[in-house]
């Protein structure tokens, strides 16, 4: 049994794909490539940046802050590390 919830991750891949075809950031456009040239899968690249969107919302939802753009820029640059503070 998978302990995610595919609902949830489809979400936050919809968001992975609505920025990267509306380009904004543009970071996140190309990150896939990026992650691509290291050898991981496309689909595994967008996971990726699906873990660091859901970062951001875990950190809104928890301590009430607004969305860190910067934060969120350099752990698109840091993938496929894990998230950070």
């Amino acid at each position: 049994m998978e302990d995610y919830n595919p609902r949830l991750q489809r979400a936050y891949l919809d968001i992975v794909e609505n920025q990267i075809k509306a380009n904004d950031p543009p970071q996140t456009r190309e990150t896939p490539d990026r992650l691509m040239a290291e050898g991981i899968s496309e689909s595994d690249a967008k996971l990726h940046i699906a873990g660091a969107i859901c970062y951001e919302t875990w950190d809104i939802m928890k301590n009430k802050k607004t969305f860190n753009l910067q934060r969120y820029l350099r752990n698109l640059k840091n993938l496929p590390r894990e998230p950070k503070v």
